[in-house]
């Protein structure tokens, strides 16, 4: 059979994949875009959407179980696990079937398949009826990633889960261990906790949440304890011994190793990107611990191959993923572009509280020598946020004392996953603490704690 030619092959059609496909075709490319599973990825099937889907329903629980405080009367809320999971599951088929589309508005082509790079501009695709070969100029490579395993904690899917498995539960946890704090372990946490397990989470490293600012971590860990949730900082689980029905770990604290009894594990303990079979070796691609490493255009130092999102490192955030497809694609199709900036991009957690964040940490700031001025804003002082029933949080924002510039803001509270774009867009803009004070915000908005918290850190507070 001949091969078939295109002027770009994407190989994987999570939230990279899909939109720098979209992006290409736009521009006039002729675009085949290769998956082995779901179009979306792990983002819209496995990640991102469903579990939000989840943290919702919990949400939605959690405010039930407050209804008194709200003037409103609830007889013992109760919730259903399978009728959850499918709701979860039929937001993420929304989402595919919404990608299907998009491709076809956009005239991509679709091949579902094992995609292998055979030679430069090269792809052989493995599908259910053989396979086919196609050659392109140029080929983005979109493969994503997968979840870590480390040696004696492996997921079985009965006792010990992955976000899989936690994702698509057969029975609710009783007793729940949490390994690893990231976005993903304390969302599951988060989630379980609030439907009644019993939780407990281990972080290795000093403190939960441990690439959000000190006091962020500090106040959402305050927030998960009243929530009954337990903590252990700097502690590892060294085994796992699993019987019927339970697992006993062994969990490592300040040297003194503890055992505890669990009937469910979550590893949460990172990502491994998806390397393998794809010949990228054979290529002379350079791959640093899993990840391929690229410029910051994206390329590979391998003519026309390029690679995006959670495969070429962090941060490993879809939307990261997405902007850099459309960079690719434009790069592709000729167009001026300007590479995305890592430091620009922000992260979403959505606990409860929720946590967000863009730029650097009052510590980063610090350790690369800038003079600070550093304002705080509690939730309680915002009238938005006590009508909301919603008085935790804070909102932080960290300045270069001697040119004003936004280095950093941080937040933890109510909804501030939507707020933080408004701190996004005053980097990307290059604001300054004048134009940000000088902004009028909205009354009454949670958004107007983003205010005082930059009025704060130049001593012109007005509510505290």
């Amino acid at each position: 059979m001949a091969a078939k030619n295109f002027d770009l092959i994407v190989i994987g059609a999570g939230p990279g994949g899909y939109v720098a496909a979209i992006r290409a075709a736009q521009l006039g490319l002729n675009v085949v875009c290769v998956e082995r599973e779901n179009l979306g990825g792990i983002c819209l099937n496995w990640g991102c959407i469903p579990t939000k889907a989840l943290l919702r329903t919990s949400e939605v629980f959690h405010l039930m179980h407050r209804a008194k405080d709200f003037g409103l009367s609830v007889e013992k809320p109760d919730f259903d696990l399978e009728a959850v999971v499918k709701r979860s599951r039929g937001v993420a088929a929304q989402m595919e079937g919404g990608i299907k589309h998009l491709f076809k508005k956009n005239k991509v082509t679709s091949i579902m398949g094992e995609a292998r790079i055979t030679g430069k501009g090269k792809v052989a695709v493995k599908t259910d009826k053989g396979t086919e070969e196609l050659t392109a100029k140029n080929i983005v490579l979109a493969t994503g990633a997968r979840a870590r395993e480390l040696p004696g904690l492996e997921a079985d899917g009965d006792l010990v889960w992955t976000y899989r498995h936690a994702l698509t539960p057969k029975r609710m946890p009783k007793k729940l261990l949490v390994i690893g704090s990231g976005a993903i372990g304390i969302e599951f946490a988060s989630f379980y906790n609030t439907l009644g397990a019993d939780t407990t989470v281990v972080e290795v490293m000093d403190r939960v949440l441990p690439v959000e600012d000190k006091d962020i971590s500090a106040f959402a860990k305050k927030q998960f304890v009243k929530q009954g949730m337990k903590i252990i900082e700097k502690g590892m689980v060294k085994q796992l011994d699993r019987a019927k029905g339970k697992v006993t770990a062994h969990i490592e604290v300040g040297g003194k190793v503890e055992k505890q009894v669990f009937d469910t594990v979550i590893s949460a303990v990172g990502i491994v990107g998806n390397t393998e079979g794809l010949g990228l070796e054979e290529l002379g691609v350079k791959i640093d611990r899993t990840h391929v490493i690229t410029d910051e255009y994206c390329r590979t130092g391998v003519d026309g191959l390029f690679a995006i999102g959670d495969i070429a490192g962090a941060p490993w955030l879809a939307h990261k993923a997405s902007h850099e497809g459309v960079m690719v694609a434009e790069l592709i199709a000729g167009q001026h572009v300007h590479p995305v900036k890592p430091e620009s991009i922000a992260g979403c957690t959505y606990c409860n509280p929720q946590v967000a964040s863009v730029g650097m940490t009052e510590a980063q700031a610090k350790e690369a020598g800038h003079k600070l001025k550093v304002g705080k804003f509690p939730f309680i002082g915002n009238g938005k946020a006590v009508a909301l029933g919603e008085p935790e949080g804070l909102v932080k924002t960290v300045f270069d004392a001697e040119t004003g510039e936004l280095l950093g803001a941080h937040m933890v509270g109510a909804e501030v996953t939507e707020l933080i774009q408004g701190y996004v867009i005053g980097r990307q803009l290059e604001t300054t603490e004048e134009d940000l004070m000088s902004t009028v915000f909205p009354h009454p908005t949670l958004s107007e704690m983003m205010h005082e918290s930059v009025l704060e850190a130049y001593g012109r507070a007005i509510h505290i």
